[in-house]
């Protein structure tokens, strides 16, 4: 066993082997994780042969990279680590794609962002420049369908496209706040089905916070005439975001004026979308390769190890210039247009577990000062060495021009060198803190398999530094991490110390500006911006988001991301139509006996959260007259399984009470409270998709009684009065996802979408 696998945790060893390591044709693992750091390491090396290094000198290169990684001292992004050295060698994660007004190039697009998608990269649009919905197709004499309708046809191929064979195809949907659709984009994700493949953001100039702060109308303008169609209360506007954030954590915001300013090769063109997570800013065609440095190893004693901090910085910046050269590239816009910029992100990991092991609270002055002084150590150090490899191997193409070029230096390799971006499944590896984001939980559980029937069993993950604190100050006990698993939080506990609750605070526990600071402190250092989620307590009002939006623009963010807990987890709840002429004579509650031999068909579906198979037993009457139903999907002791367990009973019991009602028309009500239930994950395309798993059992149902029109069911999606459905991990099926970093991820199997 090498010394980077024993210092892997079970979680980041499931990752790998799932992901990242080389497989052989039956699926058997070919490589271990000291040899994929080998391979990156190796391959990542090998640009330094364009610029006149010897073999010595490139092999001493490779052993720097090697460490660096083993050490979990830098990792870079996701589709770097699966990628390079090996055949596809497709290394950026984060892309921008330009949409046109016109069919032909919007279709161009859509076949540029499944090329992406397939190789593993997530995709940036702007919508801005289509002409809004209603307006007038001079060629045809058809009406407009407006951007929202072209992003469900994204949205759809995206869903059959995986990421590299790993995650499905990731979106950001980016509309200017002047585009005459504007209302409609706002709302367009509000059913909890629709888009689940994008993330939106309203693009906001300082002419709408001009006129909010003013209160007053806004220009809507149309982009094919470029002239003003309406004018409309900002205030409406801004109103209609909060409420919708509020609710389901969408839209977000860029804010799209503070972006151009700070946009050093603006000669090029104006910025107008992000990739998915909204921290890297691009021009169309652009990608951009991250990496991030754990700043959880970055300390020494009790204070940061400046000098180690240094030399990783400096070898981040050199690692990711040569990704740019060993990249393949699915496009050749692509290679010319990041080529020509040589935009690298290199952002960080970690900080929380700094902060912890620096005894400093994340919500205070001094948390906010240590975290400026360390980005803007980095900023300064990735400049140094990007004018270093300038000197060595000259500036980006586009460098004439450029805001380096105009106001007289420096000559810089990169156009742009830092970034925050998500760290999901390589902080996971790392074992370290997201991004800047504070700790989720102090104490959480983790489902586990317990033997090879498939059983699990539930184990506590306590948070290291928390851990070694607890046993050095004598207050660990097994019954108060338990206790501790129940909110993830110490604040309530007296049994901590008042001193270690003030270090120990998680997300929930921070007030909301405080998020905001944070993020501003850092973006006051960063080429890019900031990928973070501002978290909200369930019991937030619109008030508290409409707050953190004004201070985020006042603190010059670049964006804004906000989150309240459980604003996505409750259950899609849909209203029968009553029946004409009801039957209300009183019935008995006794259901009746079950047979001791019954028949039936069993259904195979495809949801979300893994294959179901679904069993429809009749007792007489024919296939439309069903008395119980058998749902098998996740391993046998999972809640999955439990929870299709429990359905399935439920749904049995209704079939076999006594009823005025035939078994048929009960499960055209079933049908239709169960059809259309989304989820964070949809399987299939068209009249085969399935959106969750209570979907499936509804088609399963409406199949064998022979519903086949929609007509037929009550209570469908388009009925208005629907609550959020929570998002259950795909992979693991055992927990809902959390939102942090601006992205999903699960604490108990490790799987995000980062």
């Amino acid at each position: 066993m090498t010394k980077i696998n024993n210092s892997l945790t079970p979680n980041a060893l499931t990752v790998l082997q799932k992901r990242y390591l080389k497989k052989d044709k039956d699926g058997q693992l070919i490589e271990t994780p000291a040899d994929m750091f080998r391979r990156v390491a190796k391959n990542i090396a090998q640009t330094d042969s364009l610029h006149g290094a010897s073999a010595e000198e490139i092999k001493h290169t490779e052993e720097i990279f090697y460490r660096v990684m083993t050490e979990l001292e830098f990792l870079p992004n996701s589709p770097t680590l699966r990628g390079a050295g090996r055949r596809l060698q497709q290394l950026s994660g984060c892309f921008v794609l330009p949409i046109g007004d016109s069919i032909e190039e919007i279709h161009d697009t859509l076949k540029a962002s499944t090329l992406v998608h397939k190789t593993g990269g997530g995709t940036g649009f702007a919508f801005s420049n289509l002409r809004p919905k209603g307006d007038i197709v001079a060629s045809t004499g058809n009406i407009a369908g407006g951007p929202v309708s072209f992003m469900r046809i994204f949205n759809a191929v995206a869903q059959e496209i995986t990421q590299g064979g790993v995650r499905m195809g990731a979106n950001m949907g980016i509309l200017s706040v002047h585009h005459p659709d504007i209302m409609q984009f706002i709302t367009c994700k509000a059913d909890g089905v629709s888009l689940v493949n994008f993330n939106i953001s309203v693009a906001i100039t300082d002419a709408f916070m001009k006129a909010l702060e003013e209160n007053e109308e806004y220009d809507l303008i149309n982009p094919r005439t470029q002239e003003v169609v309406e004018r409309i209360k900002a205030s409406e506007v801004f109103e209609t975001i909060v409420k919708e954030a509020w609710r389901t954590g969408d839209p977000g915001l860029i804010f799209i004026d503070t972006i151009n300013r700070d946009h050093p090769v603006s000669h090029l063109g104006k910025i107008e979308s992000t990739n998915p997570c909204g921290e890297q800013p691009l021009l169309p065609y652009e990608s951009c390769n991250l990496g991030s440095i754990n700043l959880a190893k970055m300390i020494k004693g009790n204070k940061v190890d400046w000098e180690r901090l240094q030399k990783t910085v400096r070898t981040a910046v050199h690692f990711l210039d040569n990704v740019i050269d060993q990249n393949r590239y699915v496009l050749p816009e692509i290679e010319k247009g990041t080529k020509g910029t040589r935009k690298i992100g290199l952002g960080v990991m970690g900080f929380a577990d700094m902060l912890i092991q620096l005894g400093i609270a994340y919500n205070s002055a001094e948390g906010l000062e240590i975290g400026e002084k360390v980005m803007e150590f980095i900023s300064q150090e990735a400049m140094q060495k990007s004018v270093e490899l300038a000197q060595q191997r000259g500036v980006f193409p586009c460098f004439e021009g450029s805001r380096y070029q105009v106001l007289g230096g420096p000559n810089v390799r990169n156009a742009t060198r830092t970034t925050i971006a998500p760290t999901g499944t390589i902080g996971l590896i790392a074992n370290a803190s997201g991004g800047i984001e504070p700790i989720f939980a102090i104490v959480h559980k983790r489902e586990t398999l317990f033997n090879n029937q498939g059983a699990t069993e539930t184990l506590l993950v306590v948070n290291e530094h928390f851990e070694r604190v607890a046993h050095e100050r004598g207050f660990y006990s097994t019954e108060l991490m338990e206790k501790i698993a129940q909110t993830g939080s110490v604040q309530h506990l007296d049994e901590v110390p008042l001193e270690i609750r003030r270090v120990f605070v998680t997300a929930h526990d921070i007030a909301p500006e405080w998020h905001v600071k944070m993020q501003a402190a850092f973006q006051r250092h960063i080429d890019a911006a900031v990928s973070k989620t501002i978290n909200f307590p369930n019991g937030a009002t619109l008030e508290d988001v409409r707050k953190s939006y004004l201070l985020a623009y006042k603190l010059n963010c670049k964006g804004i991301t906000i989150y309240r807990d459980g604003s996505r987890d409750f259950q899609v709840l849909h209203t029968s139509k009553k029946k004409e002429d009801p039957k209300t004579a009183p019935v008995s509650l006794q259901s009746k006996a079950r047979p001791p031999i019954l028949h039936g068909t069993t259904y195979r579906k495809i949801t979300p959260i893994g294959t179901a198979y679904i069993t429809v037993n009749a007792n007489g009457g024919g296939a439309k007259e069903p008395f119980e139903v058998f749902i098998n999907v996740g391993k046998a002791g999972s809640d999955v399984a439990a929870d299709a367990e429990g359905l399935g009973r439920l749904i049995s019991f209704i079939l076999r009470m006594p009823s005025p009602l035939s078994s048929y028309e009960r499960v055209q009500d079933i049908v239709g409270q169960l059809r259309g239930i989304g989820s964070g994950r949809q399987q299939g395309f068209g009249k085969q998709r399935i959106m969750s798993m209570p979907d499936a059992l509804a088609q399963a149902l409406a199949e064998h009684v022979g519903l086949s029109s929609t007509s037929e069911l009550p209570g469908l999606p388009e009925d208005k009065n629907q609550a959020r459905v929570g998002d259950l991990c795909s992979e693991c099926g055992q927990a809902t996802l959390v939102f942090e970093e601006g992205c999903k991820k699960c604490y108990n199997c490790g799987y995000s979408e980062c």
